[in-house]
């Protein structure tokens, strides 16, 4: 449907609307018409007064598409017409149309009015990213940065993940104003890239540094590099973190980890108990691995390939230097099929230990057990990212801990044909800082996933006396 230029009659709408093949949609996909070829509001606003005095209302969906172009062009009085109308109509909208009207609203000199709309938000849900951020970043605008770092902490306490959109804004709208309070906040979003081991991509990166260097009255001076193999920087001659646990962390992490993941609440969905201690006793009778494979996940590395020659490139790769490997499998790969060839799996099982769970089980637990009953050495095979097992761990220090552990140990099969056994590095690959250096590791490029790829640039921001 090709919208018109200009605002129609009544009988012109109408001719439209029965030539279409749909009547009964017509306006809902004249106005997405609208918005893709974003048409002048006065244009839609004739379809919607048309429909409103032939039916007497307006369908919310049609409301919301209305709102949508009106969002889309800045069109603030509009903006608080159509929020009138939904309000008289509506007891309560759904997400989508909040986070129209915030959004709309936040960026106008109107923009208070959309944290009164985040309040009444609040009262029926928790409320979206979108929500938070466009108050976020209307509120840093506005340089009021004690309230938007308000909203931001209340994100957070929540669980709303932020973007790094919304970090790098903090850094943006902070430059050059003094403040202890602000900078504490800002070494905050630092130490929170930390935590969750994210790695900012180079404008991010940028913002961060002349942030620093715009702090009045301390000379901070910034500068890219590359970590020296011995963990040491070029720039500063700084001594990075060791990425080793040691052994009383280690322990510490170990037993956490066995307690809380793998006897915690969360295992027995998809695992039976019986099965759990079948595997425990598999293990313990054939400690201490060096590599422990997961074996369904790996499997699935080439598309192209049968999932068990995937497996078994992987295992002739890592059994060099005679490790001993433990593969856990699934007991669907022991049926002869076109994915998994009898002889093949025969070989494999000369080269490696293979445990065999339910298909229906979890690997994770297993992966974990198995990894750290067999010492600091022992490193994983997976390309999963074990998120959820962070998740039960209760304090921040052991899900720090177990970052690092992960950090160090986990073997991320890359697509090429060969196993890329990125060297465990000496120093650890993330935010740290001593108070009078910062050390940043970052990316070239924004990846909203997660990544295990370690970036090798750092910028490096040292405080001068």
């Amino acid at each position: 449907v090709q919208p018109p230029e200009k605002p129609l009659q009544a009988e012109e709408w109408n001719k439209l609307r029965e030539e279409f093949q749909l009547p009964e949609i017509f306006e809902e996909v004249m106005l997405k018409s609208m918005i893709r070829c974003n048409s002048p509001v006065d244009v839609a606003k004739s379809l919607l007064t048309h429909v409103a005095k032939r039916n007497g209302d307006i369908a919310y969906n049609v409301l919301v598409k209305y709102l949508t172009l009106c969002v889309q062009q800045g069109q603030v009085s509009e903006i608080r017409d159509v929020y009138d109308i939904m309000k008289a109509r509506f007891k309560i909208l759904e997400s989508g149309a909040y986070n129209l009207l915030v959004k709309g609203l936040s960026n106008s000199d109107q923009w208070r009015m959309a944290l009164d709309l985040l309040e009444e938000v609040k009262k029926i849900m928790i409320p979206s990213r979108t929500c938070y951020e466009s108050c976020i970043k209307a509120a840093s605008r506005h340089q009021e940065m004690k309230l938007a770092f308000e909203l931001y902490n209340e994100m957070l306490a929540k669980d709303v993940v932020p973007t790094l959109g919304v970090l790098q804004s903090f850094f943006d709208f902070s430059r050059g104003v003094k403040g202890a309070e602000l900078q504490k906040e800002l070494f905050g979003i630092l130490l929170y890239l930390r935590e969750n081991q994210i790695y900012p991509h180079k404008t991010f990166m940028r913002s961060i540094k002349l942030w620093f260097e715009s702090i009045p009255g301390e000379n901070w001076k910034g500068r890219l590099t590359k970590i020296k193999d011995s963990g040491q920087c070029p720039v500063c001659n700084h001594q990075l973190e060791d990425s080793n646990l040691t052994e009383e962390e280690y322990s510490n992490l170990s037993e956490r980890v066995i307690r809380d993941v793998i006897h915690g609440d969360d295992t027995f969905r998809k695992t039976s108990p019986e099965e759990l201690e079948a595997f425990q006793t598999f293990v313990e009778s054939r400690l201490p691995f060096d590599i422990v494979i997961d074996g369904l996940n790996v499997s699935h590395i080439k598309s192209r390939k049968m999932q068990c020659e995937n497996l078994f490139d992987a295992i002739n790769c890592l059994a060099k230097d005679n490790a001993r490997l433990l593969v856990l499998g699934r007991k669907h790969m022991l049926t002869n099929s076109s994915n998994w060839k009898r002889e093949i799996m025969k070989e494999m099982q000369n080269k490696a230990d293979f445990f065999f769970a339910e298909n229906i089980s979890e690997d994770d637990p297993f992966l974990l057990y198995a990894t750290l009953r067999s010492g600091k050495h022992c490193r994983f095979v997976s390309r999963d990212f074990l998120r959820d097992h962070k998740a039960c761990l209760s304090d921040s220090l052991t899900r720090h801990l177990f970052r690092k552990w992960q950090r160090g140990h986990q073997i991320s099969k890359s697509l090429s044909s060969v196993f890329s056994q990125q060297p465990a590095f000496r120093y650890d690959c993330v935010v740290q800082t001593t108070g009078d250096t910062w050390h940043i590791p970052y990316k070239d490029v924004f990846e909203e996933k997660y990544s295990y790829q370690v970036p090798r640039k750092w910028l490096c921001m040292q405080k001068k006396l």
